[in-house]
């Protein structure tokens, strides 16, 4: 959950979605959804830049830019700007990748090693408001070796650089003259993708056309259109009238589709966990032995049920249950008996009104979701009811994100987080303490010794036996002093007109929509005979 990205979920209004509905986001009929060579996709959110120097499209599937890495349909990593996968050396502190040749930007210039360069360096140099900056810190030096060879110089070993090495790269000879923070790339943007931006209508929608210069062959799909379409049902309503060919659904609204033999709905499963912040710095949510007994008050399976219509899976930890890096041991039920033994060891006595209390504190917090989001507001409700059977008050509210943001010190949030790629990538940041209170990285300020141990251990570990006994001891770690209660993995669910084959879902991350989906490989789709 970037802080970029996720307020800009959360300030996107209603009537923006309902505006962009009184026309087709393509220009009309025949030139939106009805275009045999044309794709017309909703979704709920917009990036706020496209610059990959500040962080947009850093864990792959860019459609404007390419990395000198990518990922398949496995999620395996692949070469793209680069001809091979890298050669590693100096025991695994050296990273050394050739470019592929004849890649030139969508204005014609040529693709060099200096470009590369330029991008590495630009997104870790201070003056630069890249929040995931942190991500790439282990890279101590980048150089070019002539115009086809880039060289990394790590700190220290870290087994997955590799997977990091999919940021976007983007051209010296236009970003290098611009201030990263404020110049025209952020909105205006050149590389070496198979689309090219033509328009973004803030709030509206971002039009792209096919490179056809595109090194990996001109797509299929000549025009494609994300439509920026805030509310859930507006999304469901225009897609079913064709003014869209796919869109992002909620589950309740993706199986209203499920009759319609012109349509098709895809499942794409993913590390997108939801979960209540519980802020080390708050009386009643830093006591562990709260924290233990709302871990065993919640009733997972039950949310999976009954609010994602089965489309999900319960979260034991942040790492979904069908990962290999996911420690089977830590599988847990609803025990409310055991929860209430915890509070009476700890002191949380019962109240005349069934709230426990403590040295004449109540054990109530107050938990924000954002507003809007239906999906996160079950939640909340949901993990309220289990909590106040084992005593404790939740008191559930909605805001924005600019009204939460301040508050996260104190107050539980009904967060989503969840990265792809390799564990480090999504744990790190949601636990380690010395990322506490970092923007949206470990919200909960979270500190616990065995844990960024076991973190610290995960990042510079070679042996993929000593990085998952690691990763094990964390998630065991979390059950003994949880700083967050994890409550779901959410597939996310995808509902497009049947008219074009090729399409797939990857495992996905937290964030999704935009880049994520079915139409992540759309320069790869072929129009059904």
């Amino acid at each position: 959950m970037t802080t970029r990205r996720i307020r800009g979920a959360a300030a996107a209004v209603v009537l923006a979605g309902a505006a962009a509905a009184c026309s087709a986001p393509g220009g009309g009929g025949a030139d939106g959804g009805a275009a045999t060579d044309a794709v017309v996709i909703g979704v709920p959110t917009e990036p706020d830049t496209l610059s990959p120097l500040l962080g947009y499209g850093k864990d792959g599937n860019s459609k404007i830019f390419d990395g000198l890495l990518a990922r398949d349909a496995e999620m395996g990593l692949k070469p793209a700007l680069a001809k091979a996968l890298p050669e590693v050396t100096d025991g695994g502190r050296t990273y050394t990748y050739t470019l592929r040749e004849g890649v030139k930007f969508s204005d014609g210039e040529p693709l060099t090693a200096d470009d590369v360069v330029f991008t590495y360096r630009t997104v870790l140099d201070e003056k630069t408001n890249n929040t995931a900056k942190s991500e790439l810190d282990v890279i101590k030096s980048v150089r070019a070796d002539g115009d086809d060879k880039v060289v990394f110089t790590l700190d220290h070993p870290y087994a997955a650089f590799a997977a990091r090495t999919v940021l976007p790269v983007v051209p010296e000879h236009v970003a290098g003259d611009q201030d990263p923070n404020t110049g025209s790339f952020n909105t205006e943007p050149i590389g070496t993708g198979p689309y090219v931006l033509t328009g973004w209508s803030k709030g509206e929608k971002l039009t792209f056309k096919a490179n056809p210069d595109y090194w990996g062959g001109a797509p299929k799909v000549k025009k494609l259109t994300m439509a920026i379409i805030a509310d859930d049902d507006v999304r469901a309503t225009r897609l079913r009238s064709g003014d869209l060919d796919g869109a992002t659904l909620p589950p309740n609204l993706a199986a209203t589709f499920k009759s319609d033999d012109d349509k098709k709905t895809y499942r794409a499963t993913s590390y997108d966990f939801r979960a209540v912040t519980l802020p080390t710095g708050n009386p009643v949510t830093g006591d562990t032995a709260i924290r233990r007994a709302l871990d065993l008050a919640v009733d997972r399976d039950a949310m999976v049920d009954k609010i994602l219509d089965g489309a999900g899976r319960p979260a034991y930890g942040p790492l979904p249950l069908d990962d290999p890096w996911f420690a089977k041991d830590v599988e847990r039920q609803q025990n409310l008996t055991e929860a209430g033994k915890i509070l009476d060891a700890a002191g949380w006595k019962p109240g005349a009104n069934g709230i426990r209390a403590k040295d004449g504190r109540p054990a109530r917090f107050t938990l924000y979701y954002p507003s809007g989001d239906k999906v996160r507001q079950d939640h909340a409700l949901a993990y309220a009811s289990d909590a106040k059977k084992a005593g404790i008050d939740v008191r559930v509210e909605s805001a924005t994100w600019e009204v939460i943001e301040p508050r996260m010190k104190h107050d539980a949030v009904l967060a989503g987080f969840g990265s792809t790629g390799d564990p480090d990538f999504g744990l790190y940041t949601l636990l380690h303490s010395s990322l506490a209170g970092d923007g949206f990285n470990n919200m909960a300020h979270y500190d616990d010794p065995a844990v960024d141990k076991a973190l610290d251990t995960g990042r510079r570990a070679q042996d993929t036996a000593d990085r998952k006994a690691a990763y094990d001891d964390l998630q065991r770690a979390l059950v003994k002093n949880p700083g967050y209660t994890f409550l779901t993995h959410i597939d996310h669910l995808y509902v497009l007109a049947d008219r074009w084959q090729g399409l797939t879902t990857q495992t996905e991350p937290h964030e999704h929509g935009f880049a994520s989906g079915p139409w992540w490989n759309v320069e790869d789709w072929q129009p059904r005979a």
